[in-house]
């Protein structure tokens, strides 16, 4: 069974708009009264406000509920303090200290810059964290400092190698991003290994929309497109076979060189006391170390393939310096929720 389904609410037509500001300072104070050290506030504030602007709103401020439940329900550390060594100079290892993965990879962000301007690439694992939220914001956060940017994580397993098979994978994402001619505006790559993700199937069930077939199995274990159905039952990877190859390599990458749990080891980051111990490696390329056209390069190419009629993804002003034009559409019910830990 998939956990932690029973966080699905209904959705309610009284939106509430705050600035990109506010809203981050309403994260940050969640935060603290949860239990966060102001370190950890500042870092997932951060984080969710990026999310929702920039990548994928569902692991924005809804998501937020389920870190400020951790700190209280102790299966996240607020007092967290990652540590970072490098065992080789182009690796950087980071424990989490049972906390946020937004906070142990703000702390060695500098230098994995500086490591990878400096070598050409750079290899960044993470053991012992909470769930990584949205996976975009760490390539998002590389791009914008001219690198590309590889990432994996895994999460609590919830999804099946195949049909008939028992969950052994967690949705396993990866994400990747590249600059562009435009510093601001990278080109982000951010999706799951399963069929779909999570939040994506919760939101079919709370619009009371069916799901294509090949995306999941009911709790009797057979095919389903009842979103609702799919919720209390096993995801399925994408492409069959294919898919769960990706997710092994994920599985491989993210918990096997970091240390951290297999995702049929870990614990529901939304029930119990035992820490997650999720895993993420980022893989940090400096690309006009070989290329100094690199960026004009690829702009021409994603242009093209627009002209084509491809999908080209992220390309969005993505900078982490909020305007007071800069606002978040939010359902009351969330806010709401967000305010009790107040």
């Amino acid at each position: 069974m998939i956990p932690g389904s029973g966080y699905l609410k209904e959705r309610f037509l009284n939106l509430q708009t705050l600035t990109a500001r506010e809203a981050e300072q309403l994260a940050k104070e969640a935060c603290l009264a949860a239990g966060a050290n102001p370190a950890t506030a500042r870092s997932l504030a951060r984080a969710t406000v990026s999310a929702t602007l920039y990548g994928r709103p569902a692991v924005g401020f809804p998501h937020l509920l389920h870190y400020l439940d951790g700190f209280r329900g102790g299966r996240l550390n607020g007092e967290a303090e990652p540590s970072l060594t490098a065992p080789l100079p182009a690796i950087l290892d980071s424990d989490a200290d049972g906390g946020t993965a937004q906070l142990g990879f703000d702390l060695a962000l500098p230098t994995l810059v500086a490591r990878t301007r400096e070598l050409g690439v750079t290899l960044f694992t993470q053991r012992n964290g909470f769930t990584t939220g949205e996976l975009g914001y760490y390539v998002r956060r590389l791009a914008l400092e001219e690198l590309v940017a590889l990432a994996v994580s895994n999460s609590p397993a919830v999804v099946a190698g195949s049909p008939g098979g028992n969950t052994v994978f967690g949705t396993n994402p990866m994400a990747f991003a590249a600059p562009l001619s435009d510093p601001d505006a990278p080109l982000v790559i951010d999706q799951a290994s399963s069929a779909t993700a999570l939040v994506t199937l919760a939101d079919a069930a709370a619009e009371g929309r069916s799901i294509p077939e090949g995306w999941a199995l009911d709790g009797e274990g057979h095919p389903t497109t009842d979103a609702k159905a799919a919720l209390h039952g096993i995801l399925l990877t994408f492409g069959g076979t294919k898919g769960a190859n990706v997710a092994l390599m994920v599985e491989c990458l993210a918990a096997g060189l970091s240390g951290a749990s297999w995702s049929l080891d870990m614990a529901d980051h939304r029930d119990g006391k035992r820490p997650v111990d999720a895993g993420m490696t980022i893989i940090a390329i400096h690309p006009t170390a070989v290329d100094d056209d690199f960026c004009v390069r690829l702009t021409r190419q994603l242009d093209r393939a627009a002209e084509h009629g491809t999908h080209v993804p992220g390309r969005r002003p993505a900078g982490l310096n909020w305007s007071e034009r800069d606002s978040i559409t939010l359902d009351a019910s969330v806010l709401e929720a967000i305010r009790r830990f107040l």
